[in-house]
This record gives C-alpha cells, structure tokens and sequence, in this order.
C-alpha cells in the first residue's frame, strides 16, 4: 500500500508527512502549488472541494482535514496512537480533537483574519486570538506535563508532530504581525516535546523535502524549499 500525498512546504501536509516518517508507511508526495492557486483548481478541488491542503489519496478514496487523516493512519496502521480497546484511547481522542477543532482553527484566523471578519476588525480579532492560543497552549502543556506517556511515550502517536508544527506557526506566522505574545519557553513540557521529534529521523526528511531546517520546532526559520512555496 503506498500513499499520495498532496503537499505545500510548511503547511498542514507537513504534519501527514510528519506522521507518514513516523510510522515508515510508503507514500509519494505530489505538490500543490500554491504561487499559482492551484489548490483552487478544479482538479484540485475533485479531491477536497474546500481547496484546502492537505489531501491523502489512499485505496479507499481522498481523504481531507489534517485531524481525520491522522486518525485514519492512526487506526489503519496502529503504532500512530492508542487503539480502540487501550484504555489511553479516550485521552488520545479529547486532545487529538482539542487540537484540530480548537488550535488549528484559531491559528488559521490569525494566519487568514480576512476570510472571517471585515478588514477593519483584523487587528482587533488578532489580538483577541494571542490570548485565545495562548490560553490553548498553556492547557496543552499542562495535559503533557501531566501524562507523559501519552504525549512523548516511547512510541511518538500524531499527537507530537501536530502540536509541534502548531507550536512552529505561531513562532512564524502571520509576518505582518507582533509575534512577541508567542515564546516556546513558555510551555516546558511542549518544548520538550518537540526537541525529543527532533532527535527522530523524520526531522530530515522535513529538511530535505520542505527546507524546515535542522531544528524546525525549537529554532524555527522560514522554509526555504527546493520547490514550492509555503504561501
């Protein structure tokens, strides 16, 4: 069984990616360029008609949202999370959605405030969001300080590389914004989560197919990609 996964550098696909290394599941990995708009197109949409990316085409069709894909792997393969009868399964699910449905969605307004609110009200809806995910991350921290094993267990799940490319975003995005309300040292328990993914191979397959860098989570830089463009 081998994937395709359609990409950008240093957008969600990465955390797929992310979770594809962990668990050394084949894939190819197919760009969407987004300099041209081409997660707009057409053919594009034929896969996720909300033209969002990522997609991950799999034997039984397209699958869309960066949540359900990692919940997919997750149970198709195993070893990516808690299986249905573990009893870690409940905690697994809470914070996988906490994540998706909650985190995600608020950095996604900070990043794109124009697709939510008229252009006037940006500023105002950013800085309410600083406090939102602020609040967000400190409640992340202290679930990963509390339960370990379940967030840098011996066995990585999905959950570390989302909240490590979550926590790699907001260090990042938007440029035209302060990012001084956002410091990794912060939140100590997902800081050490994120140098422990580090320490994986999976890091240099980032660096290599995205440009994210040697330390792209503790010490983030820009992508600097050998095609495509993050924006």
């Amino acid at each position: 069984m081998s994937y395709i996964l359609h990409y950008a550098p240093d957008n969600a696909s990465l955390i797929i990616r992310a979770a594809l290394e962990l668990r050394g599941l084949p894939y190819t990995a197919q760009l969407v360029d987004r300099s041209t708009g081409e997660q707009t197109s057409a053919p594009y949409r034929a896969l996720n008609p909300n033209g969002l990316i990522p997609v991950l085409e799999t034997p039984q069709g397209p699958i869309f949202e960066t949540g359900a894909i990692l919940l997919w792997l997750a149970d198709t393969h195993g070893g990516l999370g808690p299986a249905p009868d573990d009893p870690a399964r409940a905690d697994f699910l809470k914070w996988l959605f906490f994540i998706s449905n909650t985190l995600h969605p608020a950095l996604r307004m900070m990043f794109y405030p124009e697709k939510f609110i008229a252009p006037a009200q940006t500023a105002a809806l950013r800085r309410g969001l600083c406090q939102t995910l602020h609040q967000s991350f400190t409640t992340l921290d202290q679930a990963a300080a509390a339960d370990p094993a379940l967030f840098a267990g011996t066995s990585p799940t999905v959950l570390e590389p989302y909240i490590a490319a979550l926590l790699r975003w907001s260090a990042l995005y938007p440029a035209d914004h302060d990012r001084n309300w956002f410091s990794l040292a912060s939140y100590p328990a997902l800081h050490r989560l994120c140098a422990r993914l580090e320490t994986l191979p999976l890091t240099q397959s980032l660096h290599i197919t995205e440009g994210l860098g040697t330390h792209p989570f503790t010490d983030p830089h820009l992508p600097n990609p050998p095609i495509g463009s993050a924006t």
